[in-house]
């Protein structure tokens, strides 16, 4: 029997059909996201397997793993996200209609955990208003843009999994102390995976860095609001490589400004790319990238 693994035609490694195509019972249908939508549905409805794009701001709505799309899949076994998150899948109706759901945790975490030393480092360092000064000015003095070395320094990991997990090496490395919390683990295995375990209330009032390494969900929505930002170390630096939505942007706006945190690195944002006018890119103390940490060409071939 013929297995039909469906995909969209966005961007996926070559090396996910070269592999697939060895096979001599799996078949491999591409539609279009911009197409005819009956030619999609028609793919659909034949799918086995429906391997989808984990990134909600490329990937049009319609063809998310929702129970509507779900009702129009009678062989439908599994759903296969193409990254760590699974923004594009309504799990809940997946598991209603007895279909799979899968993700490739774990493949971009040396990717994401580069990143996110990356932004602590440009962010500590004042990189970004450094490179701006040298491009524009002449005959500033280099103590205008003085930053901060991580060594013995402290992060707060919010999430030690694959990636908050290889974050505590790299930090480690930097000669960092390593704070963790995650509701997920035992102290004893925050531990074994590098951190020291410690309650929210300290991480978040005794981090020189927090970090952000946890899924978007009802527990974790606007979890970094005013509260929590206040409740941050006076100019302590703030870093997301998790998921837009789970900090709040006007108020690490309002944080930034009052000067209470002393700058941020985001990767992720409530919208894909932000609007060219958001306020958080008109500061020089944020580092800002296009969810970029998981892409990377060894991290994409490894998902």
């Amino acid at each position: 029997m013929i297995k039909r693994v469906v995909r969209s035609d966005l961007w996926v490694d070559g090396v996910f059909e070269e592999r697939l195509s060895r096979e001599p019972d799996i078949e491999v249908v591409k539609f279009s996201i911009r197409g005819a939508a009956q030619a999609a549905r028609s793919a659909l409805s034949a799918a086995h397997v429906y391997h989808i794009s984990a990134a909600k701001d490329e990937l049009p709505r319609e063809w998310f793993a929702s129970a509507e799309l779900l009702s129009m899949c009678p062989n439908l076994l599994c759903v296969s996200a193409g990254g760590a998150g699974y923004d594009t899948v309504d799990v809940a109706a997946c598991t209603a209609a007895g279909v799979a759901v899968v993700n490739q945790s774990g493949g971009n975490a040396v990717s994401v955990a580069e990143h996110t030393l990356g932004l602590m480092l440009g962010v500590s360092r004042r990189m970004l208003e450094g490179d701006r000064r040298m491009r524009r000015e002449v005959g500033y003095a280099r103590e205008d843009v003085m930053g901060h070395e991580l060594a013995g320094k402290t992060v707060g990991l919010v999430g030690i999994g694959n990636i908050g997990s290889r974050v505590a090496v790299l930090a480690r490395a930097f000669g960092m102390q390593v704070v963790a919390v995650d509701p997920m683990l035992t102290p004893a295995e925050i531990e074994r995976r590098g951190a020291r375990p410690v309650s929210w209330d300290h991480l978040l009032a005794q981090s020189d860095v927090v970090s952000l390494h946890c899924p978007r969900d009802a527990s974790t929505l606007k979890m970094m609001n005013a509260k929590t930002f206040a409740a941050m170390k006076p100019g302590a630096i703030f870093i997301s490589t998790a998921r837009g939505g789970i900090h709040d942007e006007a108020a690490l706006v309002q944080a930034l400004q009052s000067g209470h945190l002393a700058g941020a690195g985001l990767d992720v944002w409530d919208q894909e790319p932000p609007p060219l006018d958001h306020p958080l890119l008109a500061m020089d103390n944020v580092y800002a990238t296009f969810h970029v940490a998981g892409v990377t060409h060894e991290a994409r071939r490894n998902v």
